[in-house]
């Protein structure tokens, strides 16, 4: 984002934003948890972000806890957890006091609801939630995504529940777009024409758009910035994509966006394990004494014998 854009042109205006997790069953006893801490995120409107960082099977995970902060900052701008820094906006409007109507979050919860799994057909889901006020995008979803109406959504898999899903958060005018890992299920091609849809949409409309992914491939001319969330926290200023070589981001002058990903991940990585090393966390490659991965130590620890 250049200084001279104003207030008005930001689909996303995010400074100094920390958020904290108090954890404990008694009062007396609640402590707090940071998980995000100073972050900011200023998106002008028709921007495609994404945002970068460990995922959940490399964190220091306490009691729930996203460390990496990527899941609970998507979660913020769509209003569903509540921060006291009044310093989210969304297309002009405070996320808690004012939540602007025309922001979608999709996120992989979504798929596991009971209710989402009952004996429904999708036609009549998608008409209960709207879908007979869009038809043309509907219509167009449906194909881009292969979705068959006849579906029962108790009967479908969880790729093609992830399908529905996409198709009923996006089948309306919506100007702001969170993502939160959702293509996870999706097969190559119909990922492929999704961010294809996407691109358009941000092009044409003005839409914006934020993606957390750790698939990687297909994305190169995807985003027109990148985000590195570390740890609850923005190490690195928001960086345009793709980086010119005059920019004073020319120490990530990377031509291929995974090179990228992958320098910012093996750092979250390193991170991560001294975190756990001052907290005298074992490594996760050492083995204990009780250690019965070989097999020799496996059948000494039980006898099979025992009982005949």
């Amino acid at each position: 984002m250049t200084q001279s854009t104003s207030a008005e042109q930001l689909a996303i205006e995010v400074r100094e934003l920390s958020f904290t997790y108090t954890q404990g069953a008694e009062a007396t006893r609640l402590t707090a948890e940071q998980t995000l801490e100073d972050i900011d995120l200023l998106l002008e409107r028709g921007s495609r972000c994404l945002l970068i960082g460990a995922n959940g099977s490399w964190l220091i995970l306490e009691r729930g806890r996203d460390v990496a902060g990527k899941s609970t900052l998507l979660r913020i701008l769509a209003g569903k957890k509540l921060t006291k820094t009044k310093c989210a906006k969304i297309l002009g409007q405070d996320v808690f006091q004012h939540p602007p109507r025309s922001v979608v979050y999709l996120g992989t919860e979504w798929a596991n609801n009971p209710v989402i799994k009952s004996d429904i057909g999708v036609a009549h889901f998608l008409d209960s939630v709207g879908g007979y006020r869009h038809p043309e995008r509907r219509d167009m979803l449906l194909n881009l995504l292969d979705v068959d109406l006849d579906w029962r959504m108790h009967q479908i898999s969880d790729g093609e529940r992830r399908r529905v899903q996409l198709c009923m958060g996006l089948m309306g005018q919506w100007d702001v777009l969170l993502l939160d890992e959702v293509t996870v299920d999706l097969d190559v091609l119909v990922r492929s024409e999704l961010l294809a849809f996407l691109i358009k949409e941000s092009e044409e409309r003005g839409a914006t758009i934020v993606y957390a992914t750790h698939i990687f491939d297909g994305l190169q001319s995807f985003p027109t910035h990148i985000c590195h969330l570390q740890l609850g926290r923005t190490p690195t200023p928001l960086i345009s994509w793709p980086i010119k070589q005059s920019s004073a981001e020319v120490k990530h002058s990377h031509s291929d966006l995974l090179e990228i990903a992958l320098e910012w991940l093996t750092e979250d990585r390193d991170m991560r394990r001294k975190m756990e090393k001052e907290k005298g966390k074992k490594s996760r490659g050492a083995r204990s004494k009780t250690d019965t991965r070989d097999m020799k130590s496996f059948y000494e620890k039980y006898d099979y014998s025992a009982g005949k």
